[in-house]
This record gives structure tokens, C-alpha cells and sequence, in this order.
């Protein structure tokens, strides 16, 4: 439907959709990106404007915000297939299918003001109450890999809280990442909602983001990416939600469905080109099924690199000479990145594997590409201790196929991942064909897990003594 528009053409298209003036070409789409709209030349002014918004969005009744965040959801609906196709166009990784299920599902599975639970004690010494308010502003960060997805579901989630965000996204996706703020004021406005509650900067860089992390009157910081920018956000001084990286161990053991859990590690491992941070990044195997699930897997769009010298190019593609990841290749495609070193396979494979020892860098390195190392073990025992190693100490997510109740157990307690599934993709981790909410922020690092409209508030208590205890 979206054929080969650009990103120029996407942005005047949806303009018009919004019903905003185009006559007059690149001069309203500069003027599109005025305050009006959420969207700043100067991270100061955004977070001025934030704050503005957030004292008089705190006069809001509940039926007020939930009629915005229904606005909200109603318009981001209209435009999920232009933010997929862009985010991929700007960003250069991921699929577009994918995203557009990873928008459909922030946008439906993202809480709202019902997450909200109020909480009350009573008894001879009167009444207490508990609820849940506002922070005020939340500087929120938000990653390359995800920006509009993150946007959108940090963006439900802390409205519906009572919040204003001031955003400071990846520069690598920073205008489908303006799109998705100007539309999210659009439809807040289309409500009679106050302008400004989400806003960002037009041009996000380092020092606007260091701004942002100062600010005064930012409340809140809540960072989504690596772990780089986690620690800086850790640093600012200000109550912090880190969202930081995984590296996710697939384990299977001899009771597993090995044809089941051979589908569900591809269609995981491959989902938006393993961006997820919860994506299938390593399998450990125990060696009775080992062939087995390596068969299995060729049946569904996996290739498997048998030779060493092409494992060796393939090394020197994607990893640095610090054996970092090479960044040129995150989201790419399998076929993309076979390409590259003179191999030719067909576009419809999904993951690229290689069986490697259980120190190879794919192991250990959080690739976030669709190439999937495969580790066999002599037993359970040893697949848990290496599983349990690989993941890093993240507590992010593990994903394990097995029938054996005990075996599962194990390795949940033993790995203390915030995400653990069970005989399932790894999206199923997030909501996506499964029960739970859903959220691209999980925050390992300070302890929330996956995040929603409750995480962005602070727990009041407000006591009535000796009154209205009527048991």
C-alpha cells in the first residue's frame, strides 16, 4: 500500500491525513515541527512547555485521561503502517511486518488508567488510603531499535499516570520519532487536551539529552537502550527506570516438543530481525536432541553455516576487531548479511545458525541480528550453569522448551530473569499471542520488570484517624 514513498513524501501525506496545511511544501513541514505540536527546537522550551502542560493535566478527573489515552490509541491505529514503514526506511533495520505487529501491539496491549489500584487498610485506628499519583515530567530516552514502539506504549502508559514526558530519542530515528509525538498532540487535541504533554526536540543530540537528565523540573528518568545510556540516566541524581539490554538464552532439553520448539526459536530469534532485546540470542541444547532440533529448524527458514571458513567471514562481518558488534549489520536481514560475505541464500530465510563452542563470541555478545548460535551440553545441569552465565547477570529474559516441570523450575530460579518462557517464542514474553500486558521498556536493572501506568507513579498514603472504619 506504502509502495516506495519516502520518508518526505510520508510525512506530507500524513500531514494531509491530519488535515494540516501542505500548500506550501518544505515551508510547512518546517512549521509542522513548531510547539503546537509537541515538537521543539530547544530541549529548555520542550521541557517548559512539559511542565505547563503536566499542572494543568493534573486537574484532570480519571475519565479525562482515559477519554485522552482512547483518543491517543484511536489515531496511533490510523498510522501504524506509515511508522513501520519509515522506522525501517530511517533506521535501516527490522522487517516491516514485524513492526507493524510490535505497533499494533503497544498500542492495544499498553495499560491504561485501569493499571491504577487503590489501596485501603481499615480498622479500630480509623482509615488509610493508598493511591497512586504523578511524578510530575518524566525525561524519558528511547532506542534506535524501538523508537516509535517505545514511544507509544512509555507515552500511554505515563499519561495514564497523570504525567507529562519530555522525549529524547536515538538520532537514528528521530523523525519517525517526531511523527509519532506530533500525532499523538494531534489526538490529544482532538479531545481538548492540554497541548504539550508529550514533546520533544527536533534535533535530539547528546547535550540536549544531558539537558534533559539535569533539568530542574524533569522529575523522572526513564531510559530505554543500552547500557550505556542506562548508567547515565543511573548518574543523574533523579529517581531512574533503567530499561537496559539481554542477551537471552534458548534452552532445550531431551522431554521438549523439538519440532514445536524448533518453530518457536526461529519465528522468536527472527522477529524484527532480533531487535527485541528479548529475543532468542543463544541456543544451548542438550546433545540427545541436538540433531534433531538442527533438522528441524531448516524445515523453517533457518540456514545453518556448516564450514568454518565461512563461519570465520562471517565473524569478521558482523564483530569489530574488539570484538564488539558491528552496528552496520543490526536488523538486517539473513540474506542481507550472507550477501555480504559472497554467499547467496533466499530472501525467505529468517535466521542464519552455526553450532559453536560455548565461548564463542555469538555467544556472548548480544548480536541483535538474525544469527543464532547453537550450543550443545551433555545434560540439563549443564545447560542451566551456561544458560545461567551467557545471560550475563541481566535478569532480562530466558526462554526454556521442555516438559519436564522440575527442569523448568530450575532454570527459572536459578537465572532470575524479569521474562521467562515457557515453551514459547520469546514474544510471547511481551504479550505478543499470549496473556500480559505488553511494554518495550523492561527494566531489569532497577527492579520495575515490565513496566506500565503504575511504574510512573509514586504510592501516597493519606490516613483518616479514628473515622470510617465501618466493619
Amino acid at each position: 500500500m506504502l509502495g516506495n514513498i519516502n520518508i518526505d513524501d510520508m510525512v506530507a501525506m500524513i500531514m494531509k491525513e491530519m488535515k494540516l496545511d501542505v500548500a506550501q511544501g518544505k515551508d510547512c513541514k518546517v512549521e509542522m515541527f513548531n510547539n503546537n505540536l509537541g515538537v521543539f527546537e530547544n530541549m529548555n522550551d520542550a521541557i517548559e512547555a512539559a511542565s505547563i502542560a503536566q499542572k494543568e493535566f493534573s486537574k484532570y478527573s480519571l475519565s479525562r485521561r482515559c477519554e485522552i489515552i482512547e483518543s491517543m490509541r484511536e489515531e496511533l491505529r490510523k498510522n501504524v503502517e506509515a511508522f513501520a514503514k519509515m522506522g525501517v526506511e530511517e533506521t535501516g533495520m527490522g522487517r516491516f511486518e514485524d513492526k507493524v505487529s510490535k505497533h499494533k501491539l503497544a498500542i492495544e496491549k499498553t495499560p491504561g488508567v485501569e493499571d491504577l489500584k487503590s489501596e485501603v487498610d481499615t480498622g479500630d485506628g480509623g482509615l488509610t488510603l493508598y493511591e497512586m499519583s504523578p511524578f510530575g515530567v518524566i525525561g524519558a530516552i528511547a532506542p534506535s531499535t524501538n523508537p516509535t514502539e517505545t514511544i507509544i506504549c512509555n507515552s500511554i502508559g505515563m499519561l495514564a499516570a497523570g504525567n507529562s514526558v519530555v522525549f529524547s530519542p536515538h538520532p537514528g530515528g528521530k523523525k519517525v520519532s517526531v511523527l509519532a509525538v506530533e500525532i499523538i498532540n494531534k489526538a490529544i487535541e482532538k479531545v481538548n487536551g492540554p497541548k504539550n504533554l508529550v514533546v520533544t526536540v527536533k534535533e535530539p543530540t547528546i547535550e540536549s539529552t544531558n539537558v534533559m537528565l539535569k533539568h530542574e523540573k524533569i522529575n523522572m528518568i526513564c531510559a530505554t537502550g543500552g547500557p550505556g545510556i542506562v548508567k547515565i540516566a543511573l548518574s543523574s541524581g533523579k529517581k531512574a527506570i533503567g530499561a537496559g539490554a539481554g542477551n537471552p538464552p534458548a534452552l532445550v532439553d531431551e522431554t521438549a516438543d523439538i519440532k514445536k520448539a524448533a518453530k518457536d526459536i526461529v519465528d522468536g530469534c527472527s522477529f524484527d530481525n532480533n531487535l527485541p532485546c528479548t529475543a532468542e540470542k543463544e541456543v544451548i541444547v542438550v546433545d540427545c536432541v541436538a540433531d534433531e532440533l538442527v533438522d528441524c529448524m531448516k524445515n523453517y527458514h533457518a540456514f545453518e553455516i556448516k564450514d568454518r571458513e565461512t563461519l570465520e567471514k562471517l565473524e569478521k562481518l558482523v564483530l569489530t576487531e574488539k570484538g564488539t558488534i558491528n552496528k552496520a549489520f543490526v536488523g538486517k536481514n539473513a540474506d542481507y548479511i550472507m550477501k555480504q560475505i559472497g554467499i547467496n541464500i533466499d530472501p525467505s530465510v529468517k535466521v542464519i545458525f552455526a553450532q559453536v563452542h560455548k565461548d564463542h563470541p555469538f555467544v556472548i555478545e548480544e548480536l541483535m541480528m538474525p544469527i543464532l548460535p547453537i550450543v550443545r551440553v551433555k545434560n540439563i545441569d549443564e545447560g542451566i550453569e551456561l544458560g545461567v552465565k551467557v545471560e550475563h547477570g541481566n535478569r532480562h529474559t530466558a526462554i526454556m522448551h521442555s516438559k519436564n516441570v522440575d527442569s523448568l523450575t530450575k532454570f527459572a530460579k536459578a537465572v532470575q530473569t524479569t521474562i521467562f518462557v515457557k515453551n514459547a517464542p520469546s514474544y510471547a514474553g511481551i504479550g505478543y499471542g499470549s496473556e500480559g500486558h505488553s511494554t518495550f521498556t523492561i527494566a531489569g536493572p532497577t527492579g520495575e520488570g515490565l513496566t506500565s501506568t503504575k511504574t510512573f507513579t509514586r504510592k501516597r498514603r493519606c490516613v483518616l484517624f479514628d473515622g470510617f472504619s465501618i466493619r
